[in-house]
């Protein structure tokens, strides 16, 4: 399996931006996503998940209510919607792949994911 991240970038404080990982080989309708991220000089962090099915979905409080994942497993692609970013939000963000999964079961730690994106760096200026 293959990640691709995409669309990051640099954008004010307040402002939005929508990342996209698209994943290649395997059945990506059957596969667990998440998002993690790391900011600069900080360890990685929890950022959101979403099950199988798409119907479970579970949010690192510092993101709660402001992004939204999402799944179109007809472009094998989860999308992150980031609103309302904060400076705090810059960091490189990682999607990840778990292929071996329960349909509604939710995985929020790093080791739980089997395979990574690159990475695509969002930058908040304040």
């Amino acid at each position: 399996v293959q990640l691709q991240a995409s669309g990051g970038g640099l954008v004010q404080a307040g402002g939005s931006l929508r990342l996209s990982c698209a994943a290649s080989g395997g059945t990506f309708s059957r596969y667990a996503m998440g998002w993690f991220r790391q900011a600069p000089g900080k360890e990685g962090e929890f950022v959101v998940a979403v099950s199988v099915s798409g119907g479970t979905t579970y949010y690192a409080d510092s993101v709660k209510g402001r992004f939204t994942v999402s799944r179109d497993n007809a472009k094998n692609t989860v999308y992150l919607q980031m609103n309302s970013l904060k400076p705090e939000d810059t960091a490189v963000y990682y999607c990840a792949v778990r292929t071996i999964a329960a349909i509604t079961t939710i995985y929020r730690e790093a080791y739980e994911y089997f395979y990574w994106g690159q990475g695509t760096l969002v930058t908040v200026s304040s």
